[in-house]
């Protein structure tokens, strides 16, 4: 059995849940941290949730695309992730799940992001250290300042 390749980072903002759950679903908040990609979904279990940005020449493009599987209003929300324009197979196997998870502490609120399991996934390491990479040092930061961290 292959070691498990997820990434889990916390997240403690300064600020209430209702700012950081915004800063999760609002489609133009998303564009200032996420590689200037807005998430659209309706947020209905079972609903598709994609990731659109611009390409230079200004073509949109779905840079990422999944299903909701979970939904908790202001508190939870994990959906699947999958880059169609990777090269890799579109099958289930290749997607791997995305959880943003809230809890109200005294300093304000901590964010829990949790991505994978790369393990089973076509290009799984690649992947993983890319997420793992991408959140710690450039999409973490952007959501802090966002917030005036």
């Amino acid at each position: 059995m292959s070691k498990k390749m997820i990434v889990e980072e916390e997240v403690l903002f300064k600020a209430s849940i209702k700012e950081v759950w915004n800063l999760i679903i609002n489609p133009e908040m998303t564009k200032q941290y996420m590689f200037g990609c807005e998430v659209f979904s309706d947020w209905k279990i079972g609903s598709p949730v994609y990731w659109k940005g611009q390409t230079e020449d200004g073509k949109e493009v779905i840079y990422v695309k999944g299903e909701v599987l979970e939904f908790q209003e202001g508190m939870k929300v994990t959906t699947t992730t999958f880059d169609p324009s990777s090269g890799i197979k579109d099958i289930p196997e290749n997607y791997v799940n995305l959880t943003y998870q809230l809890k109200e502490v005294v300093e304000g609120t901590l964010l829990t992001i949790i991505q994978g399991d790369f393990a089973g996934a076509e290009e799984g390491r690649k992947r993983y250290e890319e997420s793992k990479t991408g959140w710690k040092d450039i999409v973490i930061p952007i959501m802090k300042k966002l917030l005036r961290e």
